[in-house]
């Protein structure tokens, strides 16, 4: 990559795992002190690979690996602010619900409103092993829990009806088919 590539992007790209791949169902182990090396390795691998998809978070099985692992951006006023979440828990979650439309970058050009809690409090370690925590609510608390049930083999169309879930994951199927004769 040349000297001029914004060194968020200056990582090796990761391949992204489509439905209905079985490692998107699959339940996450925890990270622990022998995984840190791999974590290091993979978590700028994984925020590259987030900003050129482009998407707003990742979770680790999306490329592959089985780690309590997610990386998020929500580019508040254009303005990166990655975070890198190791073993993310979701301790509070709120009353109040909220709809927001969802995609998800292992289900590509698929949408669907989605009703989840309207703020989660959150906590998790950073690359350094430091225990933080965190109150999120709008997008960034649609993201996070998005993200977190990724860790948990769960995907954002299971949160809607049966008829809305089938009727989306066959358009991916008939996505996915044209784009593989496309690419002929």
């Amino acid at each position: 990559m040349s000297d001029e590539t914004p060194a968020h992007l200056r990582h090796e790209l990761l391949p992204i795992l489509i439905v209905p791949d079985a490692k998107l169902r699959q339940k996450c182990r925890a990270v622990g002190p022998t995984d840190a090396d791999v974590v290091r390795e993979l978590a700028p691998r994984m925020l590259a690979t987030m900003y050129k998809a482009p998407g707003i978070g990742l979770a680790a099985p999306q490329v592959g690996s089985l780690l309590r692992l997610c990386v998020v951006d929500i580019q508040k006023d254009d303005v990166l602010t990655p975070m890198v979440l190791v073993n993310p828990e979701i301790v509070a979650v709120s009353k109040d619900l909220h709809t927001r439309e969802e995609g998800c970058l292992s289900l590509p050009g698929q949408y669907a409103d989605v009703t989840r809690p309207a703020e989660v409090k959150l906590r998790w370690l950073d690359l350094d092993g430091t225990k933080r925590e965190m109150q999120a609510d709008g997008l960034l608390a649609t993201c996070l829990q998005h993200e977190l049930d990724h860790l948990d083999g769960v995907l954002f169309v299971d949160h809607i009806s049966a008829l809305k879930r089938n009727m989306l994951l066959r358009k991916l199927a008939k996505d996915m088919k044209l784009r593989q004769r496309e690419a002929m």
